[in-house]
């Protein structure tokens, strides 16, 4: 069981100069097993810090987090992060980053590399297993990066803003790179992003957030509109196009501006 639940999430900061912060208010949410929720808002929502308490890199100040019933208490393996950055390690050729969580779980060599290998492929990375990471490009980068987060088997990825420190043309190759991936090896993925196209052409849902305090405004169903459009056999750039995909964008963009001018009013 893989699912995520928050259960009346609170979370506060407190200030340099004293007081707090209310960053996220009483908060529910539940990501059943094997979906694809894209979560999205302005700065300042609270939307990372979800992610981050998913990753049980951050902890709630009242309420729970718990993935596959059990409650969150600090990072482990069944759980992987993807961060805008791509953090790989300079000195190691791209096999031995992805590889290197297997070899710190002690997984045989004969495993390991099968692993490694499928992922290779699986990411359009054949022909660069020997390269440093200088020697890519930053798609390429973060394609090593998500291989990495892959190959441990975990049952939840959770990602934030993967795509973007990408260009444009480079952040819409990545995006149908990670929907043929994510639907020939479905996992419980949490993804952060700013970009309202990025979160309708890739989630199953998206949680759309506002901010002062952080609290989720409205959750949008996604999957039958892909289903019905056929999305997943078409290009991106014709998935936009259609009235389906450019009627939800205007939806999910008016409920963001709604929220920043009752935000902006107080």
């Amino acid at each position: 069981m893989s699912e995520i639940v928050f259960k009346a999430v609170t979370k506060t900061f407190r200030l340099p100069r004293g007081g707090e912060f209310l960053a996220i208010d009483t908060t529910d949410l539940r990501i059943e097993e094997k979906e694809f929720v894209a979560i999205v808002g302005p700065s300042g929502c609270g939307k990372t810090t979800l992610m981050r308490m998913a990753a049980g890199l951050e902890f709630p100040s009242s309420g729970s987090v718990e993935v596959g019933g059990k409650r969150v208490v600090g990072p482990g393996p069944e759980r992987a992060v993807v961060f805008q950055q791509f953090a790989l390690m300079p000195w190691k050729t791209v096999r031995e980053n992805i590889g290197f969580g297997l070899m710190c779980r002690g997984a045989p060599k004969a495993e390991a590399d099968a692993a490694i290998g499928r992922y290779i492929e699986l990411m359009g990375l054949s022909g660069h297993e020997d390269s440093f990471p200088h020697q890519l490009s930053g798609g390429m980068q973060q394609r090593v990066a998500i291989a990495r987060a892959y190959v441990m088997n975990p049952a939840a990825l959770l990602m934030d803003e993967p795509f973007g420190a990408l260009d444009a043309q480079t952040r819409i190759v990545m995006q149908e790179e990670l929907v043929r991936l994510a639907r020939r090896n479905p996992r419980t993925v949490i993804f952060i992003t700013h970009a309202v196209d990025e979160a309708i052409y890739l989630a199953d849902r998206v949680v759309v957030m506002g901010r002062k305090p952080g609290r989720i405004i409205e959750t949008i169903d996604i999957k039958p509109l892909r289903a019905e459009g056929g999305w997943e056999e078409m290009p991106i750039e014709e998935v936009m196009d259609t009235p389906a995909f450019t009627h939800m964008r205007s939806r999910i963009w008016k409920l963001l501006k709604a929220r920043e001018q009752a935000a902006a009013d107080h």
